[in-house]
């Protein structure tokens, strides 16, 4: 049927036909009409009147029709045109003003789209249906048959109509979006991705992370707008020109976004990378192939490995399926790296050496902190794709596997630290909770359980290291996660372990020997005094290595350690026994007087008699290690009887050598310190010479009757005054004549000798004693006479204002005159002869009177006049020095007339 219509109500035509979808009808029209009904206002009328609701297999094949110019409408078809041909070519032309048909382009249309009628009329339609009718799922009919025609409309309909439609009908329609495409193509890079993940892995469902990286990223990246060109660092590049790189924000959203999974769901990492093979895994639903250009395919899978890498640090939890799923990240790093590993039972089970990374730059100690931040940066060397990287990680993950299987967990993160800031402390802290537990979980297993747990626990060490057993070096540092623990220390630890938990072959008086003898073999063959260090520290280690069969209690394990004790005392001072030849610690324990080396200590390290503490410590140390008290074969001998007479002896010795030396030295006041306040309250009762053992095996090398005391106080009593004297730093209440108060100290020095001496020694003190007192009262008067010359001269002098009167004193001659006499009286000297002679007499008729010697004399003192308090004080003081010699001397000529000395409290009776 051949219509005959006016132009403008064939367009009238037109659009009612396509309104009613009448699009056979249409079809025919535009086969003959076509000079009217010319394509573009063809696809114009369609994406203004057909409905949106219609299919789109219904239409697409006219669409086809339109873009061909060819139409398949019959030759002969009934068009009804009931809807134009009543009305006016005015009305007509009115209507067709009317229409308002949209246009093909928009202001935000593709360039790559632009002049292309068809690829513009499909966007628009495709908008069209899905923000008028919702109807997203029509879309792939419409456009698929067109992806040939356009590669613009084909990378549209992969990367941005795919994506949206898997995500909301397809995989997660009970969690759709309501998002239009034209919003979705809205949105950042950032928010696009997070959109199309937000449901992935969610609620710990990790089935489906790979397929939505792969059906959801894959195809959204391949898309030119997801890039940008950025600008390096020319500091980084090595030169001075600006270098441009592609960088894709999505991409690096996207590895944010595993690396956030790894740190909350590890199995959401572990399944990404395991399944989803990186940027070319990408399922672009049947829609064609699209490949990347080679920079930015390098790109993405750089960064993506990068990411894999720091999933595998990331992983929380310290279990054997999170180590596992740890080591698979490595695993597939290492595929792309074309160096594949053994799987990690394999690599757990051979230990294989690690290569050496301490020369490397990955260990310094400053990348720890690539470890908790900045996991994605590009400087980042511990995640940067290389072998050195893979290399540590696959050692890492190992290492923490080891220990988290033997029952002591470990991250990934922790072997790291362990491993990269070489932490001693830290590393013996984890390590002493991996032997606790292996302790706990060892017992009653076979040798071969044993035998695995040491090699691994060497092998933390030193990641498989090749070590010469023999070497000097066998305990230097290795770059591992207890590479800071010496060798000998893991095998120590290792050794109690295997004791607490084994049966022993030996009795235990037999392992107690064996092992008593390997710590003295330690210790002889010692060449440094320092019990931290060298043979002394592995006779420690040996003694405290068996808790339950060498107990702290036992007295050979306490001699031990006194042994040590002392030793390592002598290791802060220099010391040279023979000339050429440093002390070392075996000398002590063979020495025939080992006492006598602290003599050398102080003769050879200058005001080391200050540190008397010390040395009497070192002293108390020799007698508990039984080193002065040995049978005739040289074995310990000391009882503990003997122990405390031996103890109280040596720091007797010890005091009087440093008293010696203060001396020596010019400190009187040390000396004189030392001799009041230490050898007064050390010296008691002379003490009877030790009986030998029934058998005479015993020898004491140590004498016990004090000999050192009394000397010692006795050459204190006999320094005098030089130059080279230190003086004094402070004079308390003593006089404030150098001299005076000299021999007011020396004079204590030679009472507190009186005290201690044996009586065939008293005469040679005695005289000495007498000839400082006579010094003290020669010194005493002189500057009475000089103090009494500088009052005289003051009384003739007349002060401007004064009265010129007779003193009173002066004129009666009575005050004066008293206390001159009373203080001559005082001050007279008594002989020791005359001393020691009362002092007999009185002890005969009523020892106890000796003691009241003093306080008689502050009672004749006590009638003194107040002006000559001065000298009264110093009568006192001279009393007191005096009484203290009486007493010493009843104490030494008690013997001559068989008294008993009498004590304080007896006499206060």
């Amino acid at each position: 049927m051949s219509l005959v219509l006016s132009a403008p109500k064939l367009v009238l035509l037109a659009v009612h036909l396509t309104a009613k979808a009448d699009l056979d009808s249409l079809s025919f029209l535009a086969a003959n009409h076509g000079a009217v009904l010319r394509k573009e206002l063809l696809l114009r009328i369609v994406l203004t009147y057909l409905p949106e609701t219609l299919k789109s297999e219904e239409y697409v094949s006219f669409i086809k029709e339109i873009e061909n110019g060819e139409y398949a409408a019959p030759e002969h078809w009934d068009v009804d045109i009931s809807a134009v041909q009543d009305l006016s070519e005015e009305q007509a032309l009115k209507k067709v003003r009317k229409l308002h048909l949209q246009k093909l382009s928009w202001s935000d249309a593709p360039v790559e789209a632009e002049g292309d009628l068809l690829t513009l009329f499909l966007l628009r339609r495709a908008y069209q249906v899905d923000e008028e009718a919702g109807l997203l799922t029509q879309l792939p009919d419409l456009v698929a048959p067109f992806l040939e025609h356009s590669p613009y409309l084909r990378t549209w309909t992969i990367s941005v109509l795919l994506p949206l439609l898997r995500r909301n009908y397809e995989f997660y329609p009970q969690d759709s979006v309501p998002i239009t495409l034209a919003q979705f193509e809205q949105l950042s890079d950032t928010e696009a991705i997070d959109f199309l993940l937000s449901q992935t892995g969610a609620d710990d469902d990790c089935s489906n992370v790979a397929r939505d990286l792969r059906c959801l990223v894959g195809p959204w990246i391949h898309n030119d707008k997801r890039w940008i060109s950025t600008k390096s660092n020319p500091a980084q590049e090595g030169d001075d020109q600006d270098h441009e790189h592609l960088v894709c924000p999505g991409w690096e959203q996207v590895l944010v976004w595993m690396t956030t999974q790894a740190g909350t769901s590890w199995k959401n990492a572990v399944e990404t990378i395991d399944h989803w093979h990186g940027p070319e895994d990408a399922d672009l639903g049947g829609f064609g192939h699209m490949w990347m250009e080679e920079e930015k395919q390098s790109y993405l899978e750089r960064r993506y490995a990068q990411a894999a890498l720091a999933c595998a640090y990331l992983v929380p939890n310290a279990t054997t399926d999170a180590l596992t799923g740890a080591y698979t990240i490595a695993l597939e790093v290492t595929k792309l790296l074309d160096d594949p590993l053994p799987s990690l039972q394999t690599a757990a089970s051979n230990l294989s050496p690690v290569p050496d990374l301490g020369s490397t730059n990955i260990m310094f100690a400053k990348h720890v902190t690539f470890l908790r931040n900045n996991m994605l940066e590009e400087d980042n060397v511990l995640t940067k794709p290389t072998k050195l990287a893979t290399t540590l990680l696959s050692a890492l993950v190992v290492s923490a596997y080891i220990s988290t299987r033997a029952g002591s967990p470990m991250t990934v993160r922790k072997a790291g630290e362990l491993a990269i800031l070489q932490d001693e402390r830290e590393q013996k802290a984890e390590f002493s909770k991996l032997i606790h537990t292996i302790s706990e979980r060892g017992s009653n297993t076979e040798d071969k359980f044993w035998i695995k747990t040491r090699n691994e626990l060497l092998w933390l060490r030193d990641w498989g290291a090749d070590e010469d057993e023999t070497s000097l070096d066998a305990n230097e540092e290795h770059s591992a996660v207890f590479g800071r623990l010496k060798k000998e220390f893991i095998e120590v630890e290792v050794l109690k372990a295997l004791l607490a938990h084994t049966q022993q072959p030996l009795s235990k008086e037999t392992l107690r020997s064996t092992v008593y003898a390997a710590a003295m073999a330690a210790y002889d063959n010692a060449s440094n005094p320092n019990r931290t260090r060298g043979g002394l520290k592995k006779c420690n280690d040996i003694i405290y290595a068996f808790p339950g069969t060498i107990e702290r209690s036992l007295v050979a394990t306490q001699r031990v350690e006194a042994l040590l004790k002392a030793t390592h005392g002598l290791s802060d001072y220099k010391l040279v026994l023979k000339k050429g030849e440093p002390f070392t610690p075996v000398v002590l324990r063979v020495h025939h007087d080992p006492l006598s080396i602290i003599q050398k200590v102080l003769e050879q390290n200058p005001k080391s008699y200050t540190q008397i503490q010390d040395l009497v410590d070192v002293g108390r140390n020799m007698i508990a290690a039984s080193l002065t008290v040995k049978d005739k074969s040289g074995h310990p001998a000391l009882t503990a009887e003997m122990e405390p007479e031996q103890m109280l002896n040596a720091e007797r010795r010890i005091t009087a050598m440093c008293i010696d030396t203060a001396l020596t030295e010019d400190d009187f006041e040390t000396a004189y310190t030392y001799v009041v306040n230490r050898l007064a309250a050390l010296s008691g009762p002379l003490q009877a010479s030790p009986r030998k053992a029934s058998s005479g095996s015993l020898r004491v090398n140590t004498p016990v009757r004090d000999d050192w005391s009394w000397r010692a106080a006795l050459q204190a009593g006999m320094y005098q005054r030089t130059a080279r004297t230190m003086r004094p730093t402070h004079l308390g209440t003593a006089s404030g004549n150098p001299d005076i108060r000299h021999l007011e100290q020396r004079i204590e020095c030679l009472a507190t000798a009186l005290r201690v001496a044996p009586a065939n020694t008293l005469p040679e003190i005695l005289k000495n004693y007498r000839r400082t007192e006579e010094a003290l009262d020669a010194a005493i008067k002189a500057e009475a006479e000089q103090e009494s010359a500088w009052d005289d001269a003051a009384d003739r002098q007349v002060m401007p204002g004064t009265f010129k009167t007779p003193t009173p004193q002066r004129e009666s001659g009575g005050r004066q005159g008293t206390s001159s006499k009373h203080r001559a009286t005082e001050e007279a000297p008594m002989s020791l002869f005359d001393l020691s002679r009362a002092s007999m007499l009185s002890a005969q008729k009523n020892f106890t009177a000796l003691s009241n010697f003093n306080i008689t004399a502050q009672n004749k003192s006590s009638n003194a006049e107040p002006d000559v308090g001065e000298q009264q004080q110093r009568a006192r003081k001279r009393d007191q020095l005096r009484n203290a010699a009486v007493g010493g001397l009843t104490a030494g000529v008690g013997w001559l007339i068989g008294a008993q000395p009498v004590h304080k409290e007896q006499e206060e009776d």
